[in-house]
């Protein structure tokens, strides 16, 4: 179990975690003004009246495991003008506190940190840092750029709490998380929230900065097998209520908001059973007392936006997102006005800063090398040989053996599974859904991260006992991907997507023959479902092979979360198709490739 902090932050000196300006932010600085260094950041001309006190807010958000600017996948950078990745972070931050003074600026990040590139998976599942003992990855470069606070996210969950324990440890940083509470107390199981002491520009008394983290409530959903009887997920809007007051009456002169959550919108769970999952602008209009709320959780890019408080008629709370993946940081910077004895917050401006457009820190280069060597090892590990390419381009509307691989492998595992048990002689289907579009298997050498490229996500195998009614239902929410196409109209596969439904909820079904009538309206689009040429009876029994996250109930398919489980053995699905190429040595489609669902317009196929 991950060790409790305690629920009475500390006010500290801020300087206790964000490191100081190195010689060479002092050289960075020294080379130009600060409007070459960063333009647009507030630099006053020389007639302009004398600028307010102030204090600035550097953000990030969703950073999922990208220190360096490396697609692994690829083996090479990101294409030109999407630079992203935390060395760039920190020649960014490195720049606002030149510019700002390192006093007067505090650096957060919110969360989604330690899941999502193959070096947080190698270092969490093949050579664990939990085993190991060596500092985790991203607490390295965290520690470097110096961070006053992280909230979790979600995806801090995926790896289990031994490694999310292991990460808070290494983390410099306070790890926080005020509505994560342990079951068996009932208290916060991280820390709520922290208080920092600023200096605002231009000196004078510090400004006390309390910073408050709240995470959505999916986690219980989505990593349900990590968490459950463990931990509990309070309501985000009800926590925030709670503690804001505490928070003030420590002595928050400011309160800062990190909301691991999207702004607005609906949930991809059942929000009758689990708290709002998108709920950051109900925080800020909601809530009395809170000034600023940095969003996440979305990957949406919204550097600043102001929602009137509810709370508090008049007053106006800023709401700033940055991108995903370290693309960029939102500067806010953030003026002060004196409230009796102590500040309030006056007006804030808020500038980008996109990552793409300043270098690498060779530090944080430096301090990852190893690491990133040793995954870029790892990922170019060959496991097998193919007999052809075998690309994924058209997995969106046609059978293809690519996917076909991942339902067999799928299949094979569960079947063994269930051998010898009640369900051992009841047909396996397995489900699938094509990840990415530009995922491929070589003619020839076939890697680590060519499969890797295929199933992006670290998600584990389960399957659950489901009627032949059931299954046409989850079929006909599957089906809601596509658009209408009129009988006889040619269909262009690129306008298929209603572009209402992401790719990774367009889940396939192997096991079964059916057909989607597209010229049907959404609801009744199952216009053949058939096991060996028998349509498939309503009360058939099946056992059905299906990733974790959709069986927790991520993307809201119907009956997958309440079917009776009877394989979890919690192995991972990439995984598990590394070894089975390993294992074969070839991977030839005449081997897995069977066709056996078909898109259709008034009964006539598509893309014959």
């Amino acid at each position: 179990m991950l060790p409790m902090h305690p629920c009475a932050p500390l006010r500290g000196d801020a300087s206790s975690s964000r490191r100081s300006p190195s010689p060479r932010t002092v050289r960075l600085a020294a080379v130009g003004s600060a409007a070459a260094l960063l333009v647009g950041l507030g630099a006053a001309g020389a007639t302009a009246a004398p600028a307010p006190p102030s204090i600035t807010l550097v953000s990030m958000t969703d950073v999922h495991g990208h220190v360096l600017d490396w697609d692994y996948f690829a083996g090479a950078p990101y294409a030109q003008g999407r630079g992203l990745g935390l060395a760039r972070v920190s020649t960014a931050v490195d720049r606002v506190r030149a510019e700002r003074g390192a006093d007067s600026t505090l650096v957060v990040d919110n969360g989604d940190a330690i899941q999502g590139t193959p070096l947080t998976y190698y270092y969490s599942r093949q050579e664990p840092v939990t085993a190991t003992g060596a500092v985790h990855p991203m607490a390295q470069a965290y520690d470097a750029i110096g961070l006053d606070a992280q909230v979790v996210g979600n995806h801090e969950f995926n790896y289990g709490l031994d490694t999310l324990a292991k990460y808070r440890l290494d983390l410099d940083a306070p790890l926080l998380g005020a509505n994560v509470l342990d079951d068996r107390t009932g208290a916060p199981y991280l820390r709520p929230w922290v208080l920092r002491e600023v200096t605002p520009t231009g000196g004078g008394d510090p400004v006390t900065v309390g910073i408050l983290g709240l995470t959505t409530p999916g986690s219980a959903v989505w990593d349900k097998q990590n968490v459950e009887g463990k931990l509990t997920f309070a309501d985000v809007v009800e926590t925030a209520r709670t503690e804001v007051p505490r928070m003030k009456a420590a002595g928050a002169d400011i309160v800062v908001v990190l909301s691991h959550s999207g702004r607005s919108g609906p949930s991809s769970y059942d929000e009758a059973v689990t708290p709002a999952e998108n709920v950051t602008d109900r925080v800020a209009a909601e809530v009395p007392g809170v000034d600023v709320v940095v969003a996440g959780h979305s990957h949406r890019d919204l550097p600043q936006a102001w929602v009137d408080s509810t709370a508090t008629p008049g007053k106006r709370v800023l709401v700033t997102q940055p991108y995903r993946w370290g693309a960029s940081v939102t500067v806010s910077q953030l003026e002060l006005r004196r409230d009796g004895d102590g500040w309030a917050l006056g007006d804030a401006d808020v500038q980008e800063i996109r990552s793409a457009d300043v270098p690498e820190d060779p530090e944080i280069v430096d301090l990852v090398s190893e690491e990133h060597e040793a995954t870029v090892a790892y990922v170019n590990q060959v496991v097998a040989t193919s007999t052809q390419e075998l690309p994924a381009t058209e997995s969106r509307w046609r059978d293809t053996p690519l996917i076909d691989f991942i339902q067999r492998v799928q299949t094979d595992t569960v079947r063994a599974a269930v051998a010898g048990t009640p369900d051992a002689e009841l047909p396996v289907l397995s489900i699938a859904a094509p990840f990415s579009r530009t995922a491929v298997f070589p003619q020839g050498e076939v890697t680590v991260k060519d499969v890797a490229g295929l199933y992006e996500f670290d998600n584990t195998l389960q399957a659950v006992r489901m009627t032949g009614a059931q299954v046409r239902e989850y079929l006909e929410t599957s089906a809601e991907y596509y658009a209408s196409v009129p009988p006889g109209n040619p269909a262009d596969p690129e306008s298929l997507a209603t572009g209402q439904t992401p790719d990774y909820n367009l889940d396939q079904l192997s096991g079964v023959e059916y057909e989607l009538d597209l010229a049907q309206p959404a609801g009744s689009r199952v216009a053949r479902l058939e096991l060996d040429g028998v349509p498939v009876a309503d009360d058939a029994q099946f056992v059905v092979a299906v990733n974790n996250y959709r069986r927790s109930g991520g993307g809201g398919f119907p009956h997958v979360a309440q079917a009776p489980v009877v394989y979890d053995q919690q192995a991972e699905i990439r995984q598990l198709l590394i070894d089975a190429a390993q294992e074969s040595g070839t991977i030839d489609p005449a081997d897995f490739a069977v066709e056996n669902w078909w898109l259709t317009a008034g009964g006539e196929r598509l893309f014959d």
